[in-house]
């Protein structure tokens, strides 16, 4: 299965929610996880591998598209990781290898020969891995068309491929999801021109709702009149995503806000709730969004 990580804006936790996704898969799957955010490649600086915060010098992705390199560079993350709570992980977990961007990357323009790249790497690890997640650069990008392009070809068409889309709980991350997938240059159009039949690319495609209040939990920061103005406006925009088709039966999950990642992306574990550092609705979202992730009932109920 193919697993392509969409926002329309940067910030919206794309990146690191994917990265503790991709963790959590990996406690049961042998997962991969390509950093096709080839401008800023940051996923490294999630799964704490050092040598990687912000790619790796050369032979990442960058070079595999840009300079015909034949395999492209792979940490494993149990082993690179500095984090000790994560080397040498439960001997039954999955494997979970990155695939690193590259420092001082750059967009690049699309070719066939570019796209075929893509489509034989793709292939190549759903063969290898049961799960491949890609990290697209945010907005209407190369990679995301790159993507839509490969996918499309006649040899990839029996492989899954499923589409998240990553937006932030505010009005302005709604209407810039719902124009990433349902827009001008967006996800359907692009795909279609790309030879994806609109109807079933669509069906593909689930949004993912980052740092979302828990305002049914009692906060004695808030004044009463704030608390009732922030459960009116959680009111308006559920009315505004079901408006713009981002509703409730197109949602894969939802995280809730984890002042961790305020400050710091990571990936959330058992430790770190144990430490009373992070909250385990954290890691209850993360972990949610893996199971439906790979249920195949998620998908078809929509």
């Amino acid at each position: 299965m193919l697993v392509f990580a969409a926002s329309d804006k940067g910030g919206t936790g794309r990146s690191v929610t994917s990265c503790n996704v991709a963790f959590h898969l990996a406690q049961r799957h042998d997962v991969a996880y390509l950093d096709f955010d080839f401008g800023s490649p940051t996923a490294g600086a999630i799964f704490d591998i050092t040598r990687a915060e912000r790619g790796i010098e050369q032979e990442g992705m960058h070079s595999y598209f840009t300079d015909g390199l034949a395999d492209p560079r792979r940490l494993d993350v149990w082993t690179s990781t500095s984090r000790p709570d994560l080397r040498g992980a439960n001997i039954r977990a999955g494997r979970l290898t990155f695939f690193p961007g590259e420092i001082g990357g750059a967009e690049f323009g699309m070719t066939d020969e570019r796209v075929d790249r893509c489509a034989e790497l793709l292939t190549q690890l759903d063969h290898e891995y049961e799960v491949v997640l890609v990290d697209l650069s945010a907005g209407r990008s190369t990679a995301l068309h790159m993507a839509l392009a490969a996918t499309a070809l006649s040899k990839m068409r029996s492989v899954t491929c499923r589409w998240l889309v990553f937006h932030r709980w505010t009005r302005q991350h709604i209407v810039a999801a719902h124009g990433l997938v349902y827009g001008k240059h967006g996800i359907l159009e692009v795909g279609k021109i790309s030879g994806h039949d609109q109807k079933d690319l669509q069906e593909d495609i689930r949004f993912v709702r980052v740092a979302v209040p828990l305002l049914k939990e009692h906060n004695p920061a808030q004044s009463a009149p704030q608390a009732t103005w922030l459960l009116a406006y959680d009111d308006e925009l559920r009315k505004l995503a079901v408006d713009r088709r981002l509703g409730q039966s197109r949602v894969l999950g939802t995280t809730p806000v984890e002042p961790i990642l305020q400050y710091r992306e990571q990936l959330i574990t058992e430790s770190d709730v144990a430490a009373k550092i992070a909250n385990a609705t954290t890691i209850k979202g993360f972990r949610s969004l893996a199971d439906r992730l790979v249920d195949d009932e998620v998908w078809e109920g929509a």
